[in-house]
């Protein structure tokens, strides 16, 4: 069964093309070793909500927009692989040496699959 790794950040939007190109570069490192679908998303309907809300949950200023993204792997074994290798990769670590956005508002998980259309 598939394996679905899922996150939600917010990027300052004066710094979402070095974003872009730090996701480019690793949507093509995952799908390298072996991600079936790597996807990276803008926050287009999404209104700061009362009580909760994508832009609550990571407290997303004005300044910034909510980037939601999933990578589906073949299964948690394979993601877990996977993981483990794109995370040793050196062509990760000119991008992430000052990330375009806040890694401490970072939110991310791993999910299982329960329906699939």
């Amino acid at each position: 069964m598939a394996y679905v790794d899922g996150f939600i950040i917010a990027v300052p939007k004066d710094r979402l093309t070095d974003y872009e190109a730090l996701a480019r570069v690793a949507g093509e490192i995952w799908k390298e070793y072996g991600a079936l679908a790597y996807v990276e998303a803008l926050a287009d309907d999404v209104a700061y909500g009362e009580l909760t809300s994508f832009p609550r949950a990571v407290m997303a200023t004005e300044e910034e927009i909510v980037v939601f993204s999933w990578i589906v792997y073949p299964s948690r074994a394979a993601r877990d692989e996977i993981l483990q290798k794109v995370m040793a990769d050196p062509r990760l670590k000119p991008g992430m040496e000052a990330p375009p956005f806040d890694t401490k508002r970072m939110i991310w998980g791993g999910f299982t699959p329960f329906v699939e259309m």
